[in-house]
């Protein structure tokens, strides 16, 4: 697809909007199809290669209504099965129609209070959108309507005019929850208990909110303001605040029930022990995990040089080992912090990527270069103990694995030689074991992942946990689904307890 700029997208969506907004209330399901599915205006390519402001642009008024006039308004919603938090899709799209656009963001909001990050950064396309009449129906699911696209609408439509609503907090209640962990499960947990009118308290290692939200997500794709808005909404809910606080090494995970009189403890720590690949080399200077790349990078702002207290490696010639959209955050931070050259390393075809289309094509427009079928064997180092190449295999595919995917099978003598300064590893996380290993009581799996029944609750009477340290390496929406039900849950046990 040639890139677009934003003024030649609103002047065809004026053009096509004049022409199916007189019947609007009459198009039948076969003219909402021939309504074309609108590009998301953003950054010019060569323009965003040197800058962290945000890629992504968002629908104008013209497009959001546009788009939404695609939705067929199915009897069956079946775009809601596919949402984890269930929202109404199609009633909050016809309001855009409608230019109601406060009823729009007013549904979104029932189930979900993080639109503006979900709308940006949600799979979509293996979600709600996936079981879209309208994708199946032009038998491309890349056809069906843009349903985070218009969830970001209408919530940057809501924080533009200044009308962010602040949820009702019903009288208090005397009971305290603590929440371990700032990211998306942890945020939507404390809102929904905090509804309630119980006291919430967020206990964060870091210096700032947001877990992988803010340290994993380069701010060209989420910026920080968007994340600092909603936890600004909690703050004026009545949600306490504390971060640099380590529990299990701050204080232990029970102390908060037997010392500290919490009624009820929600943990949300994410998955952010880095996985390696276990090759010769990783050792070297200028091999890195894709989270503390980016960590630096988002978190400690290391890209502002000679401002930020924490350095970032300098790199010429970067390797980017995995497909997922950590790789391409990570590829495409690399471009932005001076390197000449960027490759991601998939020993898969782009079939097989997990990444988002959107953001591999992105990448692809900023000259990331893309090595399928390949990985690496060993890292090679010079003299100093720094990278200077890595020594690679090619792959064809073979049978499908527990995923679904094919396998990829080694070429036997396929090795050669990879010149690159600094290799970034971005093949997948595990959950930290800290809180785990500093309270025995509290039952994991063999992965380290924290067991919960259907409820969100853990071994541990009145503790539960969800995200990522429940599921693994997840999706942001995925998480939220998991924190609402432990919301429910924490919420129920504390109904009819005497104070």
């Amino acid at each position: 697809m040639s890139f677009k700029n934003k003024i030649e997208l609103v002047n065809e969506a004026r053009e096509l909007l004049y022409k199916y907004l007189p019947v609007k209330d009459e198009l039948k399901p076969k003219d909402r199809m021939t309504i074309p599915l609108q590009e998301m205006p953003s950054q010019d390519p060569i323009v965003r290669r040197s800058n962290l402001e945000e890629v992504a642009l968002g629908y104008t008024e013209e497009q959001a209504r546009l788009e939404a006039m695609r939705c067929l308004q199915c009897k069956n919603k079946p775009c809601i099965a596919g949402c984890p938090v269930a929202i109404d899709i199609p009633l909050f799209i016809q309001h855009i129609v409608n230019c109601d656009y406060q009823s729009a963001i007013d549904i979104i909001k029932k189930t979900n209070l993080l639109p503006s990050i979900c709308g940006r950064v949600c799979p979509q396309e293996v979600q709600c959108q996936l079981p879209c009449t309208l994708g199946k129906s032009l038998k491309d699911v890349d056809k069906s309507v843009s349903i985070g696209r218009l969830e970001r609408f209408v919530a940057d439509w809501e924080r533009n005019t200044g009308k962010v609503s602040i949820p009702e907090v019903k009288p208090e209640t005397g009971k305290k929850v603590a929440i371990v962990g700032s990211g998306p499960a942890g945020l939507v947990v404390a809102a929904d208990v905090r509804r309630e009118g119980h006291d919430v308290t967020i206990f964060e290692a870091f210096h700032k909110l947001g877990g992988v939200t803010r340290y994993g997500i380069p701010e060209f794709r989420l910026p920080n303001y968007v994340i600092d808005q909603e936890i600004d909404t909690l703050q004026k809910m009545g949600v306490k605040i504390v971060t640099n606080y380590v529990v299990g090494r701050t204080r232990q995970l029970l102390d908060l029930m037997n010392k500290d009189g919490f009624s009820a403890i929600f943990i949300g720590t994410g998955a952010g022990l880095p996985m390696f690949m276990g090759i010769e080399g990783e050792s070297l200077v200028g091999v890195f995990s894709a989270n503390e790349y980016l960590t630096r990078a988002n978190l400690m702002r290391a890209y502002e040089r000679g401002v930020a207290d924490t350095p970032i490696y300098k790199s010429k010639q970067v390797a980017v080992l995995g497909g997922g959209n950590v790789a391409m955050d990570a590829a495409r931070m690399a471009v932005r912090l001076g390197a000449e050259n960027v490759y991601v390393v998939y020993r898969r075809t782009e079939v097989e990527m997990p990444a988002r289309k959107e953001e591999v094509a992105h990448a692809k427009e900023e000259g990331i270069e893309f090595h399928f079928l390949q990985n690496a064997k060993k890292i090679i180092g010079d003299e100093t103990g720094k990278v200077k190449a890595m020594e690679c295999l090619r792959y064809q595919l073979g049978e499908p694995d527990d995923s679904g995917r094919r396998r990829p099978v080694v070429i036997p003598n396929s090795e050669f030689i990879m010149e690159v300064d600094t290799i970034i590893v971005a093949i997948g996380n595990n959950s930290n074991p800290l809180i785990s290993q500093t309270t025995p009581e509290l039952k994991v799996n063999k992965w380290g992942n924290i067991i919960v029944d259907e409820n969100q609750k853990t071994s541990i009477e009145r503790i539960y946990a969800g995200g990522d340290i429940v599921l693994g390496a997840a999706t942001v929406i995925l998480a939220m689904g998991e924190g609402r039900r432990a919301a429910v849950s924490i919420n129920e046990l504390l109904k009819n307890e005497k104070e």
